[in-house]
């Protein structure tokens, strides 16, 4: 078996690390698959998937 300490795996892939443990906490059956599928994570603060640009409103 191949063993992977915490220390690296976040220092090479943040990424997956981040999935493992996301993953370990949700449930272990169909619903569990699911709801892993839709999450996404990114390893810097940049990302494509922004917040709503509201638009300011005047109102008179």
């Amino acid at each position: 078996m191949k063993e992977i300490s915490a220390k690296d795996m976040l220092s090479k892939n943040p990424e997956k690390a981040m999935m493992l443990a996301i993953k370990g906490m949700l449930p272990h059956n169909r619903l569990g698959r699911k709801m892993i599928n839709k999450v996404r994570i990114y390893a810097g603060a940049e990302h494509e998937n922004q917040a709503q640009k509201p638009e300011v409103w005047e109102v008179k």
